[in-house]
């Protein structure tokens, strides 16, 4: 991932320096904070995170032109709220343009605005890897709550993607043909990416999940988060581990870095996948800085998978 980003004047920048100065260095501050407070991350990788001891190399990126960005609202009847939303599109498409679907979900105390870090939607399906575009596809963040991704009493964001935003993106020629639906998330939308490609593998063509948030029990995980599962049942029922084998058949990448707390559960789950899943364990913490290294990679591998999927 490699190259070189480019302002209006011409000059080259950083993802790094987009996490300093923009909206998504304020949310993996914010995620952080969150995740130290609640227990989750201990709270000396919240301080590494922020002083730099976390920091891998600075990645640069090439940008192409910028895709047009649909943002609205919709009543949620499966959350009961109104929730928001944001579509970017590939450079050279616009809206009413058949592409596959990325949805792309958001970590512990974001929203849609803020599910990729240092990134719009739009800015995401433009980048350049290695300067090779990434295959056309659109992306849609929405805003989830946070609730990891599984449902609760009267408020469930599973239900909310699968029967009401996707559709709604479908509407739009979306995601349409058989397997051009990707799921992408970090932390706790990498979980959630994870968990609605198992419990969905006739809809999912293809998932990649940054340092996703995987606990080994139900006492571990209400210990560090009360309001991540419902119950004990709940937790069983959608136990990334525990399903893993409802995976087989569908393209997986897992990136996690090798100081992220969540990497016995990480581990758990690679134990548990099935045969060709892609688990990448590489220098990094549970921040920005591991997630911003890896969302470039995680986007050129579903836009692969996506490319290719069968016709049906």
């Amino acid at each position: 991932m490699r190259g070189g980003g480019r302002g209006p004047d011409g000059r080259r920048f950083s993802r790094r320096r987009l996490l300093a100065l923009g909206v998504g260095g304020a949310a993996a501050v914010l995620t952080g904070f969150e995740l130290a407070s609640h227990g989750v991350v201990p709270g000396q990788q919240f301080i590494d995170s922020i002083d730099g001891a976390c920091s891998l190399p600075r990645t640069n990126f090439e940008l192409g032109p910028i895709g047009p960005s649909l943002t609205g609202r919709f009543y949620s009847s499966e959350r009961r709220r109104s929730v928001g939303y944001t579509i970017g599109y590939p450079p050279g498409h616009r809206p009413g343009d058949p592409l596959p679907l990325v949805v792309m979900l958001h970590g512990f105390g974001g929203d849609h605005t803020n599910a990729l870090a240092g990134l719009s939607p739009a800015q995401a399906v433009a980048l350049e890897p290695d300067g090779t575009p990434l295959a056309p596809m659109a992306l849609v963040t929405v805003d989830g709550g946070g609730g990891y991704w599984n449902p609760h009493p009267n408020d469930d964001p599973m239900g909310m993607v699968t029967h009401e935003l996707i559709p709604m993106c479908q509407a739009m020629g979306l995601g349409v043909t058989p397997r051009t639906i990707g799921t992408m998330g970090t932390s706790m939308g990498g979980y959630g990416a994870l968990l609605l490609a198992e419990k969905y593998p006739h809809l999912i063509g293809a998932v990649a999940a940054i340092s996703p948030a995987i606990w080994t029990s139900y006492d571990q995980a209400r210990a560090a988060n009360a309001g991540a599962y419902a119950s004990a049942r709940d937790f069983e029922d959608c136990d990334a581990v525990t399903h893993a084998r409802a995976l087989a058949g569908t393209p997986v990448r897992i990136a996690s870095g090798d100081q992220d707390p969540f990497h016995p559960g990480v581990a758990a789950l690679a134990a548990a996948l099935p045969s060709g899943a892609v688990v990448e364990f590489s220098r990094g913490c549970h921040d920005g800085s591991f997630f911003d290294e890896q969302e470039p990679l995680s986007l050129a591998f579903l836009g692969r998978h996506l490319a290719d999927a069968p016709e049906g």
